[in-house]
């Protein structure tokens, strides 16, 4: 039996979920509405204040859907409930970022600025008094949007080797390169 599978997806009495006939998942919260097309195979009993996921057979292909959508499950109660939130800071001499009119805008060392806009869901927001370096706060209630978000903006500028100058996560180790040698 699969760890994870196994166990019960918890959530509050402001959370309503709704299983639809084919497994088409919805869940709606206090931070929005999300919804998951589940497998047909798998399936999904909605019991007092937990989710239990449940595969028909042993079969290798079952094995692993089961963990699978349980995590997908838990992650769309937690997004709807509290959200998540992801954190990138900029480390760079005239690397700055700011926000106008929505808009992102990264001035990341090149010859012209970049400019983000936030998909719908997400919201971004630029701390500049936490530290000398600049923070860019993604969050949504939908993970891997947020994700795919933040990505999105490292790749901009990713940290380089040698001094590590770039668009990384707070907390994020870049493994430095010890450069040239000076002579023989």
């Amino acid at each position: 039996m699969s760890r994870i599978g196994k166990q019960p997806v918890p959530f509050s009495k402001d959370v309503t979920i709704n299983v639809t006939k084919g497994n088409f998942v919805t869940v709606k919260g206090a931070k929005g509405e999300l919804s998951l097309q589940v497998d047909p195979n798998i399936e999904i009993e909605v019991g007092d204040g937990e989710i239990l996921v449940k595969r028909p057979s042993d079969d290798k292909r079952f094995r692993a859907l089961h963990g699978l959508y349980r995590s997908l499950i838990n992650n769309l109660v937690v997004g709807v409930t509290e959200g998540f939130k992801k954190e990138l800071e900029i480390i760079g001499v005239g690397y700055r970022a700011s926000i106008n009119g929505g808009i992102l805008e990264l001035a990341l060392g090149y010859s012209h600025p970049f400019f983000f806009v936030p998909p719908q869901g997400i919201g971004v927001e630029v701390d500049t008094k936490s530290s000398k370096n600049a923070r860019i706060i993604i969050t949504g209630s939908d993970k891997q949007l947020v994700g795919q978000v933040a990505a999105k903006i490292r790749s901009l500028r990713a940290p380089e080797p040698y001094k590590g100058k770039g668009v990384r996560y707070v907390g994020e180790q870049v493994r430095k390169k010890a450069g040239k040698s000076a002579g023989r």
